[in-house]
């Protein structure tokens, strides 16, 4: 091995080696980020387990307790060593003394010695347990700001009166507050039943907490609890198994993440494999004097092979180190979403992990150029001749070994396998669909009579050998529509539900309507407001095959395994259209005896639901046996009520129900008519469409700016393989140069040719970005989201001015010291 060529071989070409171990960190920087903050997240989640559940032992469910759960817990809570303390969680509407203002809160009435484990911090620095005592409330700072109210004033809760006497500062059981309809309000549940918010029908988190002295009886006493629990209805899990809302958001949020940094990380790919490609192009007539002199192709590749290695490790050491450090300060770009116990900092794991990824990238996307050096022909390269040879089967056999490996990495970091591949075949697919665009442009510009001779040598320059004009803007191209994409959705689901709020859509929704005060209630609401029942149950079975909660609960999205509201009416609503069915219920009855439910084409693809399936609901613990009788669809938007399942009235009627309302209310007249259905019917909860909907917006918002945060590294893909064009066809670009100076243009006309150029590639990777933006943005609004699509072109114009703006800069900053070249020592240095 020879030091001094290696040495020399880089110095000679720096600016190329530096822009390789750009892009090779570049691939890593914001995927060892995510990482090392992922490892983070569930290590700080592990580490307060107890604190962020509230027990050893957590039983939930959205009933009271089965009699047999009850006693077992009854039993276990006289045991010496075991602590039980129950809750009751719920929303209702939390009301001044003088019934002037209300505000929809959430409710938790607690019992004696909660949480069992963490704590709840009060603004006065007091002990928990001895502030909250019947009669008492403690609340969110946020409740005494809108609703006007300080320490020592009355609140109404239901028919109770109770005094507020501290304020919440931190709860370990919400360590983050994300996203709430209301401002949280702890009560002692000695007061629950004076509230009489809790009745027949009403939607209600059950739970009991236990602490256990002796923690090798944990997994004993909760499979106990288990095997007396109501299957489906009624949950037992330990604080190591027991899912969490905040962990649930950071998985989701880290999932698209994930998506985001491997884009990231195939487009830097690309760059890496254009820049050494162009690295090694510029080397080609080394090769074949070497060659000539006697150098075989395994002692030219085993010396390039410690080129690229040494590049390499300097680049993973930048993007392990950038990602590290750019960890470090996500408590700023994460501001308002992280617990305020998370510790960020990388550990050993981390590097070594980024350490292996960099191998598999590096290898992955090195492969091909590195093994062309074995094949240089001296007489080929001499001569000026394309080299188009076939590539052995070995090569197709590491081509594929190296697809394999990069597919398990992509996998590997999604954690999912079938998303892993659908993700990957996405990536796949848009850069097919742009590099088949750019190939018909290219096509088109190469075949046009262009009178302007800037223009023309502009155009022959970009279709010049060795110029990565498709790579660049396939690069370009990819990362702009993902980010005009993710732009142009935000805004068109702002526009729909936020901004352009429809105007016959419903603004405030009534829950919790019993049965016996329907009459009144439309009597004091003054409208003719239809009124859906909900029946609360779930699924458990299709065509005899049961439903896993545990698979169910690991999809992203709507799963099968939650409860459902059910309903029963006898026509479809104004907004639904049948699309498999002749009616609603058909002959069901007639044909099979069961009792038939009409589905939505939501829940239907969901479960992969047909006609005719036989489907098993848990009713509040009585099973019901059910046949698919017809599938609905929707022509409106979510902002309307809708259901998943319609049964026949006489099913459902003696079920245990309560009633839904949507009003129409002018947003003037909405405060003063929550105020008073909430005077007469205390446990009525009502809710302010238009304010959650903005609640929704500040957090989409936030969300949005952290994706389009990790989404711009992959711009900077681009940039890179921009600057390695240049730099790969720095002789070409001067020679060009030259010979129009000899011709007689001046410095001026050479800078016009270079510009054009950059601007015809700036406009083909904008102008393809753009189109495939709109094409995918209006397909997500149209079939996914089924709203309106506005393609905001300002947006799209404004990219494509900052696109051309970027591109033109870098391409002519890369080429100054070409336009100071003179003629007659280039000609000398060449003769």
């Amino acid at each position: 091995m020879n030091i001094r060529f290696l040495i020399r071989e880089i110095l000679h070409s720096k600016s190329q080696a530096v822009v390789f171990i750009l892009c090779v960190a570049l691939s890593l920087v914001s995927i060892v980020a995510i990482n090392s903050f992922r490892s983070d997240v569930q290590q700080s989640i592990a580490s307060d387990a107890r604190g962020l559940h509230g027990g050893d032992i957590i039983v939930h469910s959205h009933y009271d307790f089965s009699p047999a759960l009850q006693q077992e817990i009854a039993a276990l809570a006289k045991k010496t060593g075991i602590q039980v303390a129950r809750t009751w969680e719920f929303y209702s509407v939390a009301r001044r003394a003088d019934g002037q203002d209300s505000l929809f809160s959430n409710i938790k009435a607690v019992e004696k010695g909660y949480p069992l484990y963490g704590t709840v911090e009060l603004l006065s620095g007091r002990e928990f347990s001895r502030v909250l005592q019947p009669g008492k409330v403690v609340v969110a700072p946020e409740l005494l700001k809108r609703l006007g109210l300080a320490l020592g004033d009355k609140l109404l809760l239901g028919d109770s009166v109770l005094e507020i006497v501290d304020v919440i500062g931190r709860e370990s059981l919400r360590p983050v507050d994300f996203f709430n309809f209301g401002p949280r309000i702890l009560v002692a549940a000695a007061d629950l039943a004076q509230m009489d918010l809790v009745q027949k029908g009403s939607r209600v988190q059950y739970e009991a907490l236990l602490k256990v002295a002796d923690a090798g009886q944990i997994n004993t006493l909760a499979a106990g609890l288990q095997a007396r629990a109501v299957t489906g209805q009624e949950r037992v899990a330990t604080y190591a198994t027991a899912s969490s809302r905040v962990k649930r958001f950071f998985d989701n949020l880290l999932f698209f993440l994930s998506l985001v940094s491997v884009f990231t990380l195939l487009l830097a790919g690309i760059g890496m494999q254009s820049s050494l490609a162009a690295f090694l192009r510029r080397k080609e007539k080394s090769f074949a004097i070497l060659r000539s002199l006697g150098a075989t192709g395994s002692f030219l590749l085993r010396h390039y092979l410690v080129i690229v290695f040494i590049l390499s490790f300097i680049g993973c050491a930048v993007g392990i180190l950038s990602g590290l450090l750019l960890e470090k300060n996500f408590s700023t770009l994460f501001a308002g979403l992280l617990p305020d116990n998370i510790v960020l900092g990388g550990s050993f794991f981390d590097v070594l992990e980024g350490i292996g990824l960099g191998l598999v990238v590096v290898t992955f996307f090195t492969f091909l150029p590195l093994s062309k050096i074995k094949n240089v022909k001296p007489a080929a390269v001499f001569r000026k001749e394309s080299d188009n040879g076939r590539q052995n089967r070995g090569t197709y056999v590491l081509i594929g070994c190296g697809i394999i490996l990069l597919t398990g990495l992509v996998v590997r970091q999604l954690n999912d396998l079938r998303i892993g591949l659908y993700f990957l075949g996405g990536v796949l697919a848009l850069i097919a669909v742009i590099s088949v665009l750019i190939g018909i442009l290219l096509l088109l510009l190469s075949r046009l009579q262009i009178a302007s001779l800037p223009l023309r040598q502009a155009v022959r320059s970009l279709l010049r050998p060795g110029n990565a004009t498709r790579p660049i803007v396939v690069t370009l191209a990819s990362a702009l529509s993902v980010l005009l994409t993710i732009y142009l959705m935000e805004y068109n689901l702002h526009a729909t539900y936020i901004a352009s709020y429809p105007a016959d859509a419903p603004n405030l929704f009534c829950l919790d309507i019993q049965k016996n005060q329907q009459h009144d209630f439309r009597g004091l609401v003054g409208q003719d407001v239809e009124l859906f029942p909900i029946i609360r149950a779930r699924l458990t079975s299709i065509n005899g095959e049961r439903i896993h909660r545990e698979s169910e609960m690991k999809k992203r999205g709507d799963s099968l395994a939650r409860e459902f509201n059910l309903t029963y009416r006898p026509k479809l609503l104004s907004d639904e259209v049948l699309i498999k069915g002749d009616s609603l219920f058909g002959n069901v009855r007639e044909k099979s005896g069961l009792v038939p439910v009409s589905l939505l084409d939501t829940v239907a693809e969901m479960g992969d639901m047909k006609m005719g399936d036989v489907l098993i609901f848990n009713v509040q613990g009585v099973p019901m046996k059910a046949e698919v009788s017809s599938i609905r669809s929707r022509t409106k938007s979510m902002l309307y009520p809708f259901f998943y399942f319609v049964f026949p009235e006489e099913n459902l009627r003696a079920a245990p129900q309560t009633f839904f309302g949507a009003l129409k209310v002018k947003k003037s007249e909405i405060a003063q008519l929550q105020n008073t259905i909430v005077n007469h019917f205390p446990n009525i909860s009502t809710i302010n469409v238009g304010e959650t909907a903005a609640e929704l917006e500040k957090i989409l918002q936030k969300l949005s700016t952290i994706i389009n945060f990790f989404a711009s590294f992959s711009i900077l893909a681009g940039a890179l393989i921009l600057v390695s064009s240049v730099l790969a066809t720095r002789m070409a670009r001067i020679k060009e140069a030259v010979y129009y100076k000899v011709l007689g243009a001046d410095t001026r006309f050479v800078l016009l040719v270079f510009f054009l150029e950059n601007f015809i590639l700036a406009l083909l990777s904008s102008g393809c970005a753009i189109l495939v933006a709109q094409a995918g943005s209006w397909g997500l609004c149209r079939f996914l989201f089924d709203i309106d699509f506005d393609p905001s072109w300002p947006v799209s114009f404004a990219m494509l001015v900052m696109t051309v703006c970027l591109v033109v800069t870098l391409g002519l900053l890369s080429s100054v010291s070409i336009l100071g070249q003179k003629p007659i020592r280039f000609l000398r240095e060449q003769s």
